[in-house]
């Protein structure tokens, strides 16, 4: 079993150093909070100032704080807005940044009105890239995750053939993740047959498989808060000649972003790779979605790998590449791994082979 360890110094001397416009940081974001801190709970806030760290909590996490929390002093609050306030006033501060997608209208205007003497400033975009950069320790913990998550997929195969409904070979994976280790599993997993994986985000229902379907299974699991994400397609019974061939356009852009992906290339770069090769293959208008995303302690976090992302990769990054095709009222195939960036090349941390695969009904 992994431990979280205790982040030490160096997160929040990173977090000082990048962001050094205000007098301190205000972070409600609780993986943000978990990532600098180690504290796992639900609800609280972290100041950040240049030479002081203070983590605010009520009533019902402060025994936990102070165990998980070892590198913070702890403030255990009635009222968060009031917390923030006295904790602001205690240090001087003039100039707060904050977490513009995070912080709600309503306690931003409270805020105002309890501290009107200070300035509240949005942290620029640049602050979502903050945790891209994994450490050996969280690349253990997603790797460990896509393990869970594969085997419990190797271990429910056998149910996929005709007449089992999709949310039943749904329920069965996320049970299979939970006993095969997983804390929780990443999102709904989705299994979408025919007509409904075409849907790039369709909800299990009690459709029942049939002979010659595409059948989409997304998936991952939680493990010591990382998250996995893996998409695999598979014909059941017998495949049409156009399902092989979309499937084999599909893991061809799949393949070519992943060789493209090295440090130092652009995330708009990967995913014009996967999208302009679909485009010249008559499909462009079929992909309808970004190439990936950054995984983590959020399944979707930052980098995004989209049209026009100028943001470059960095070797630690942990990216999905999951190009798709759909075709509405047919069906649908989406070919997802989650990789490891290095300074040459990419490790793929996902363990399902990717080859063109037909379940024997």
């Amino acid at each position: 079993m992994l431990h979280d360890p205790l982040p030490g110094a160096d997160r929040v001397s990173r977090l000082r150093a990048g962001f050094p416009e205000t007098d301190a940081l205000l972070i409600l974001d609780e993986k943000n909070i978990r990532y600098l801190t180690g504290f796992t709970g639900g609800d609280g806030a972290l100041m950040v100032g240049p030479d002081w760290l203070t983590l605010l909590v009520d009533g019902r996490y402060a025994t936990q704080a102070r165990a998980e929390a070892g590198g913070a002093e702890i403030f255990e609050f009635r009222k968060r807005g009031e917390g923030i306030a006295a904790t602001a006033r205690r240090h001087g501060v003039e100039s707060v940044g904050f977490e513009s997608s995070v912080l709600s209208v309503e306690e931003h205007l409270r805020l105002k009105e309890l501290l009107p003497e200070i300035a509240f400033l949005p942290l620029p975009e640049a602050f979502q890239l903050f945790r891209a950069v994994k450490d050996d320790g969280e690349v253990d913990r997603i790797r460990e995750a896509a393990r869970i998550a594969g085997e419990a997929l190797a271990a429910v195969r056998g149910m996929i053939r005709p007449g089992v409904r999709e949310m039943e070979i749904a329920l069965e994976l996320e049970y299979r993740m939970r006993r095969g280790g997983a804390e929780q599993v990443s999102f709904e997993t989705i299994v979408a047959a025919g007509a409904n994986s075409a849907l790039p985000h369709a909800t299990p229902g009690r459709r029942p498989v049939m002979d010659g379907d595409c059948v989409m299974i997304d998936f991952g699991a939680v493990c010591d808060g990382y998250h996995s994400d893996e998409t695999c397609t598979f014909v059941v019974g017998r495949a049409a000649e156009h399902q092989r061939e979309v499937y084999g356009l599909v893991r061809e852009a799949h393949d070519r972003a992943i060789r493209a992906i090295r440090a130092g290339v652009s995330c708009g770069e990967i995913d014009g790779v996967a999208r302009s090769f679909l485009a010249e293959a008559g499909l462009g208008g079929a992909f309808a979605h970004g190439a990936g995303h950054g995984v983590g302690l959020d399944v979707h976090e930052a980098p995004r790998l989209a049209a026009g992302r100028e943001e470059l990769l960095r070797a630690g990054m942990v990216v999905t590449v999951e190009p798709g095709i759909y075709l509405p009222g047919r069906w649908g195939v989406r070919i997802e791994d989650t990789v490891l960036v290095m300074e040459e090349g990419c490790e793929i941390l996902t363990p399902t082979s990717k080859e063109f695969t037909i379940i024997e009904r």
